[in-house]
């Protein structure tokens, strides 16, 4: 018995297995083919022994061949064959009526068996609804054609009215008990079914709940999204597309990185990314890469948006804000404050899948990303630059700060450059930070240079003297005249060779209009022993002077 009870069970599990060359919209037809053609199947095994026995020896033998196609039939259903096994399960039902009928007689009820054949026909998926209609008018016409010929005639056997009887009811019963079956099983097959959807529902659920933890982290939203929506985006290719490109970078990271361990490199950019990212997602903005301490984030692409440029400024305006939140962090965790600069740009740009078959990613190719890495490099911290295009798109509602005239590498032609401070309705944000008052020094502190930015880098080092300072910037005396927005390398003077070998870094961003020498400098990184000694002097300091 317990061996029993396993093989019964595997042996109806296959009844719920759908084969995989059957589609799942079949599944209950499956099910209710399986239990019925099973039942047809015991029926005319049964029928072979009871012809026998009531002498009726033609239609015992005539079973004994309806056996063996109701196996073929049975067996193909579960294989996955579906229109053969129909057509043969039909044709045997309406030969196997009318071979009872003509052999013992209308009496017997054996010719309701035909009526339930349109059952099974309505039932299948695989049949055309305008042959199914022929197939039903066919069976009818069976019917009736028994009944004119056969219902008055003498049949071959005559048997016992109480035997006609048992046949009569026996069938009417097992037509009934047939007829049940089906929509019986077709009901449980349909709930199961239904409980299998939901179960492939939450999987996929929890699967894309996976993904989207897993490749969030990586990908922007907005991509993301995209490839969920319409996975032909995954497919290798691009388009044209004009977009506001934003690139980002903070200042002296390089040299600040040389000074912590790498634990420490690690958690201070974890925690301005993690920043950083909330802020361009909440613009929409797609982040398209980040290297290093840089990210590239465009606006426009993988979906259009027709204020891309709007938002791309209120979110660099915002992402500067939170560069508070980022050193409050950094302060809590012992590490050094940190300063970002922003470029901006509006180009047009190929936008798609870039890569091969096997690794691929998102990406934006053109002239207008290189430029923007261009513009950005003259940005010092918490500073915002955007081209002459962004400033068109944006409209009238930036408040703009500066101008400056620039010849980016490459570019044959000087362009024009604008510092964002703000940006009115809808978004309504400006910067909040801003560089405390330049104060004259007591002691002017002298200072040797060397220019490693602009037309011409230098080769030996120039003396000039620190005469203003603040927390960020300086006002320094030059010997000779430098370029705008070149980068410098300075050194303390007149120091220890432990102090003077600090190497420290600034950007000349403005050229005094009373002497031509002097120019403000923002730093860019300052080590924290060269930065005790200036804020030492700045300290000391006369009254401030306003700039």
């Amino acid at each position: 018995m317990t061996k029993i009870q396993p093989f019964f069970k595997s042996f109806f599990k296959r009844f719920s297995e759908l084969p995989e060359n059957v589609p799942s919209k079949e599944y209950r037809f499956h099910v209710v083919g399986a239990y019925s053609f099973l039942f047809a199947l015991l029926f005319h095994l049964f029928f072979i022994f009871i012809f026998f026995l009531i002498s009726v020896k033609p239609l015992s033998l005539f079973n004994i061949g309806s056996t063996i196609i109701w196996i073929i039939i049975f067996s193909s259903h579960l294989k996955g064959k579906r229109t053969i096994p129909l057509l043969m399960a039909g044709l045997e039902v309406n030969l196997h009526a009318a071979m009872c009928v003509i052999f013992i007689g209308w009496g017997t009820g054996f010719q309701y068996y035909i009526l339930s054949t349109p059952v099974v026909i309505f039932f299948s998926p695989r049949v055309p609804h305008s042959i199914k209609i022929v197939l039903t008018l066919a069976v009818c016409l069976i019917y009736i054609g028994l009944h004119f010929f056969f219902s008055q005639a003498t049949p071959y056997y005559t048997l016992e009215p109480w035997l006609k009887s048992v046949f009569l009811y026996g069938n009417i019963l097992s037509i009934f008990f047939a007829l049940s079956l089906i929509p019986f099983y077709y009901q449980t097959a349909a709930i199961e079914a239904e409980a299998s959807l939901e179960q492939e529902k939450l999987k996929s659920e929890e699967l894309a709940a996976l993904l989207k933890k897993m490749f969030g982290r990586y990908l922007s939203t907005e991509v993301m999204n995209s490839l969920i929506e319409d996975p032909s985006t995954l497919e290798l290719g691009g388009e044209k597309r004009s977009v506001t490109i934003m690139m980002t970078d903070l200042r002296g990271f390089t040299a600040l990185a040389e000074r912590l361990n790498p634990e420490q490199v690690v958690q201070m950019l974890n925690t301005y990314f993690e920043v950083m990212v909330e802020v361009i997602l909440k613009y929409n903005g797609t982040i398209n890469e980040i290297v290093g301490d840089g990210l590239l984030v465009i606006f426009g692409a993988p979906h259009e948006m027709s204020d891309r440029a709007q938002r791309a400024i209120a979110c660099a305006i915002e992402m500067q804000n939170a560069m508070s939140k980022v050193n409050e962090q950094n302060r809590k965790n012992g590490l050094p404050q940190i300063e970002m600069g922003i470029g901006l740009n509006e180009s047009d740009v190929v936008v798609g899948n870039i890569g091969s078959s096997k690794r691929s990613k998102y990406g934006v190719v053109g002239s207008g990303v290189n430029m923007t890495g261009r513009i950005e490099s003259y940005t010092v911290g918490g500073q915002i630059l955007i081209s002459e295009t962004v400033l068109e798109r944006a409209g009238g509602i930036l408040r703009v700060d500066a101008k400056q005239e620039v010849t980016p590498k490459g570019s044959a032609t000087p362009i024009n450059i604008y510092t964002v401070g703000g940006i009115g309705m809808p978004y309504n944000v400006a910067l909040t930070e801003k560089d405390p008052a330049l104060v004259t020094l007591i002691r002017q502190i002298p200072v040797h240079y060397i220019a490693i930015g602009g037309k011409h880098v230098g080769k030996k080092r120039l003396k000039g003297f620190l005469v203003r300072l603040s927390t960020k910037s300086a006002e320094i005396e030059f010997g000779e005249s430098i370029e705008i927005l070149s980068n410098l390398k300075l050194n303390i003077g007149d120091v220890d060779n432990n102090l003077s070998s600090k190497d420290f870094y600034g950007k000349a961003i403005q050229q005094s209009e009373d002497n031509k020498q002097t120019y403000t400098i923002r730093f860019t990184s300052v080590p924290p022993e060269v930065d005790a000694y200036l804020q030492a002097f700045r300290q000391h300091a006369s009254k401030p002077i306003l700039s």
